[in-house]
């Protein structure tokens, strides 16, 4: 594929959610409050980082949840870091609330968010959702990409004197819901969880060039076999649209496909 052709979608198109797409994806819609209190207690218990989008798909916030009422009828969000965004987001109509626990995509929608407090601090009100997505796919499979001839990405991070600075990192592993990426432990300390990275450019060997956000998700040291030490910087997909996670999935198909061709071989 030529990298013009990878790029047919427009970079500020809205992204697309399976929620939105119920009648192929109805039969992974949760209805049962138990079931739907069940998923907003671990992602309370975990402290899973939640994207909300909104103004139709076209801004976004990071939050978690910190708090579920007494009465099961309600639960309670941190605010987001930009005061501009959460003032939009209490006046948005539409919300669409996406995360991960274990590796299985959540997703639910709730037409407000209002104002409270917790512990002294601004934060989110939400009413529990009537319906909750809870989605296990094939596309989260975890794919370790090439040592040898490493597939890198490219992103723009910010330094402690609020400089920019472009920097290229190789990666450790791919999926439909994210990428991990190798970096040295000084590169590392360039990344806080929570993080956004704008615009990343990825180049899927026979794919083309992938432009995506990303979330920074977690942190922590790797030591190899051979006693060297890097840090692995694990970052989530923000808003993929559907052409872009199909790029992806065609790459994970493909080379786990050659891989297993090659095992057979040596057989």
């Amino acid at each position: 594929m030529e990298e013009s052709e990878a790029q047919v979608d427009s970079e500020h198109s809205p992204p697309q959610f399976e929620l939105d797409q119920s009648d192929v994806y109805s039969q992974f819609l949760l209805h049962s409050k138990a079931e739907i209190l069940a998923v907003l207690r671990a992602l309370l218990k975990k402290g899973a980082m939640i994207t909300v989008h909104f103004d139709q798909g076209h801004s976004f916030l990071l939050t978690s949840i910190i708090g579920l009422s007494a009465d099961n009828h309600e639960f309670v969000l941190d605010i987001g870091s930009d005061e501009e965004m959460n003032r939009r987001a209490l006046l948005a109509e539409r919300l669409i609330f996406t995360s991960l626990i274990d590796k299985v995509k959540v997703q639910f929608s709730l037409n407000k968010l209002s104002s409270t407090t917790s512990e002294g601090r601004a934060a989110f009100l939400a009413t529990v959702p009537d319906t909750v997505l809870r989605l296990q796919r094939r596309e989260f499979y975890r794919l370790s990409t090439p040592i040898a001839n490493p597939v890198k990405l490219k992103a723009t991070v910010r330094r402690a004197d609020d400089s920019v600075m472009q920097i290229e990192l190789p990666l450790t592993d791919i999926s439909g819901g994210g990428v991990g990426l190798m970096a040295t432990l000084d590169q590392a300390r360039l990344f806080q969880r929570g993080d956004t990275l704008h615009e990343c450019k990825l180049m899927l060997p026979d794919e083309g060039l992938l432009v995506a956000t990303l979330c920074v998700r977690n942190l922590f040291d790797v030591t190899t076999r051979g006693g060297s030490h890097f840090a692995r910087v694990g970052c989530e997909f923000v808003g993929l649209p559907a052409p872009r996670l199909t790029m992806v999935q065609r790459y994970i198909t493909r080379v786990e496909r050659e891989r297993k061709a090659r095992v057979t071989g040596m057989n």
